[in-house]
């Protein structure tokens, strides 16, 4: 029987590679021919792609844009947002140019379309690969409604310092997750690509920008060529195993070229090494920047950038102005320019804008299938999904209905903060504040006091800067003493204090870094006199980064982070807070105790002089006024229930080559409700060729248990969890022991040692 079921699994993928061999053979072909048509101005314009610019319903065809477009010089355009518009422009592509070649339209879909779900870093935390590849699903459906063919996400840098304002936007710090994560995205996305509800995905930032120095934006990063491998090109390398269409240049150097520019990750890692067949884009202006990381002026750099695989330029148009001159001049050649375009024209293909170039353009979909019911309700149940218990003393949460609750915060009644970074798509009068949420769900029998209770931060630059500057987002301009006088007020009033504090959303996304990561000093202030009262506090902490909230949390009885939830945030949150849904998301950051103890994370090397027993030791690997401890380590989260774990046993102690080990821990719901849970495995290599980290992900579980109920959980492990790559850059495993851990986060585990032996 099992020969038979090999046999016929052999004969699928040799019928499936003949028909995607026939299907490259038509692709080529086409291609080919529309190329032998092309003067060089039309190819080097495929590598075109300008914004929107002035493009409006009706007026397309007066635009700048329009002019280039039926000259055959641009590719594509993004971030131009209706059907209307987007059906007038590929009129003029494909009626009014001398080839009709469609345009492709990018948007950044990055965590939903109209219906938006939790930040990245929010979705993270929900370890549900089914929920995250739904959220891409239905953002696929709703973009492509809407005309849109091309998204700029999944982003998946790994990302180790939450100064950096772009944490927001990835999956954490752990490379196993952020693969899984990546896959689970172009899946959503793309589907086969056949689909009018397909859009092609596009990775980024192509590599390594989630490790800029000191967690500053388009900032230097360098690393060695081992770290690169093993801790964060990983989830680049998945989406590309998953079929990514296309990848987006990151701007940091690498190795000290500009990634723009970078020929050995582009070519060398990308094509070669990992097989990648799509094109590459630059980011917004990638070419122009080039200039002032030191490399030359814009025929200089547009020529480095062609050369390094850059196939498509954003904004910068240097490949439009500059290429045919360097053409003329040697510096490129021919091939480089029709191997850029071939890979352009190919996307379009397959994307079947050949055969349909307004396959997007269907109105009655923008009309039936952007933000629907079902759409806001799979919306309202992934985001109560990320959010992360983090405390619960006294068990103050789930609320009771009836009664009072006091609600305050400058976070509280704030429906354009709900949706989080990079909502570009995003209806925000349509979003569901906490204190409409909290009415919502609560029902007539409780009543809910508001008061503002502080402004954002005491310094109104800041919060001009972090956007605090919507219909919903107002500055009191009273004395904060006066203005925490009212929520004193409300909280003496009520039963409970909900305090929703943190950051606006846009204190994190891009170019929203911040060298202390603590809450703002006017929102401690109203946490502290709130404490003071002596009633119950939960916070419920908005953010997109992990925090220094070390007093916060030693000072308040239960906290409830929630990121950013996204258009139905509001709903989501009080469907928690009143137990509607039990909490069981789960950290994919470490959380430090201070700014000082940045970068932390929990799979770091060992060093030669580890810390050991207490908190402080000297001449060992530690700090003089804090211990090394995070106030919550990764894969932390709490739930109102509790899970325990009984011992880790292993399938064999002693294993030779390719053996699967199979670890079972038997995890009960101990608690007073049912419950979902994330068991995780955890490895350690204990001697290595290279020094090793002191925890490695190597998988997970999440299950779901009735109060009371115990499952055997089991992972199957084997000589592929434990390859590395090693100093000479080959990706092997070698013999030695291993301590194989699993657990409800990365500190606390079960274990067991086991040796296993080429």
């Amino acid at each position: 029987m099992k020969a038979a079921k090999i046999i016929i699994v052999c004969l699928l993928f040799a019928a499936t590679t003949r028909a995607q061999v026939a299907t490259d053979a038509k692709m080529n072909a086409f291609v080919t021919t529309l190329m032998g048509k092309m003067t060089l101005d039309e190819k080097i314009g495929q590598l075109n792609l300008p914004g929107a610019g002035d493009i409006t319903t009706g007026q397309a065809g007066n635009s700048n844009i329009a002019k280039k477009i039926e000259q055959g010089l641009v590719g594509g355009l993004f971030n131009i947002k209706s059907v209307a518009k987007i059906k007038d422009v590929q009129r003029i592509a494909v009626e009014k140019s001398r080839l009709k070649i469609p345009l492709i339209f990018g948007m950044d879909v990055i965590h939903g379309y109209e219906t938006v779900f939790p930040i990245p870093l929010g979705l993270s935390c929900s370890w549900d690969m089914g929920e995250i590849e739904k959220s891409a699903r239905i953002a696929a459906a709703e973009a492509s409604a809407d005309g849109i063919c091309w998204t700029f996400s999944p982003m998946v840098d790994i990302a180790r310092d939450p100064r950096w304002g772009r944490i927001a936007e990835g999956n954490g710090e752990d490379p196993y997750l952020g693969s899984q994560i990546a896959k689970a995205m172009v899946r959503g996305y793309q589907g086969n690509l056949s689909g009018k509800s397909d859009i092609m995905a596009c990775v980024k930032h192509y590599a390594l920008y989630g490790a800029a120095e000191a967690g500053r934006d388009y900032n230097t990063t360098d690393m060695s060529p081992v770290r690169m491998f093993n801790e964060y090109l990983p989830p680049y390398q998945a989406a590309v195993d998953a079929g990514v269409g296309s990848v987006m240049a990151s701007f940091n150097d690498v190795n000290g070229m500009p990634a723009t520019a970078n020929k050995w990750l582009m070519t060398d890692v990308l094509r070669k090494r990992w097989g990648f067949k799509g094109f590459v884009v630059t980011d917004y202006t990638g070419i122009m920047e080039l200039t002032p990381h030191g490399l030359g002026d814009l025929q200089t750099v547009s020529a480095l950038a062609l050369k390094a695989g850059i196939d498509m330029d954003m904004v910068s148009e240097g490949f439009l102005t500059t290429l045919k001159k360097s053409l003329q001049q040697g510096k490129i050649t021919q091939a480089d320019i029709d191997q850029a375009c071939k890979r352009i024209l190919e996307a379009k293909y397959k994307l079947g804008l050949f055969s349909d170039p307004y396959k997007y353009c269907d109105e009655h979909r923008a009309a039936t299938e952007i933000f629907t019911d079902a759409n806001r309700s799979s919306a309202r149940q992934i985001a109560a999904d990320c959010f992360v218990l983090l405390k619960n003393q006294g068990n103050v949460l789930p609320l009771k209905k009836g009664g009072t609750i006091a609600l305050v915060g400058p976070l509280a009644d704030n429906k354009e903060n709900m949706p989080g970074t990079w909502s570009v798509a995003a209806d925000f009068e349509k979003s569901i504040s906490l204190l409409q949420g909290l009415k919502d769900v609560a029902g007539d029998g409780t009543k809910v006091l508001y008061a503002q209770g502080s402004n954002l931060d005491a310094d109104s630059l800041f919060e001009e800067r972090a956007g605090m500057f919507g219909k919903s987002m107002h500055r009191d301009h009273r004395p904060a003493a006066e203005i925490i006088r009212d929520a004193v007020a409300a909280a003496n009033q009520a039963d409970v204090v909900v305090a929703a504090l943190g950051e606006s959303a846009e204190m994190t996304g891009e170019s929203s870094s911040r060298s202390n990561i603590s809450i703002p000093q006017a929102q401690q202030d109203l946490l502290k006199a709130l404490l003071a009262i002596g009633k119950p506090v939960v916070l419920v902490l908005f953010t997109g980064r992990p925090l220094a909230i070390k007093w916060e949390n030693d000072a308040t009885p239960a906290i409830l982070n929630v990121w950013f939830g996204g258009s139905e945030a509001g709903d989501a949150i009080a469907d928690v807070l009143f137990g509607k849904v039990n909490p069981s998301g789960k950290l994919t950051t470490t959380w430090p105790q201070n700014v000082g103890q940045v970068p932390l994370y929990y799979n770091h090397k060992n060093t030669g002089r580890p810390l050991e027993g207490p908190w402080f030791q000297k001449f060992r690997s530690n700090y003089l006024d804090v211990s090394n401890d995070p106030v919550y380590p990764f894969g932390y989260g709490l739930s109102y229930t509790h899970f325990s774990y009984g011992d880790l046993s292993v399938s064999n102690s002693s294993l030779k080559g390719n053996q699967t080990l199979m670890a079972t821990v038997t995890v009960t719901n101990d608690g007073p409700v049912e419950g979902k849970e994330v068991v995780q495995l955890y490895i350690r290599d204990l001697v290595g060729s290279i020094t090793r980290p002191v925890s490695e992900l190597k998988g997970f579980q999440k299950i779901d248990l009735k109060a009371g109920e115990s499952r055997k959980v089991s992972f199957a492990i084997t000589p592929a969890d434990l390859k590395f790559y090693n100093a000479d850059l080959k990706y092997d495993w070698e013999s030695g022991d291993f301590v194989i851990m699993v657990g409800g986060n990365s500190r606390d585990v079960k274990s067991a040692k086991i040796n296993w032996t080429k």
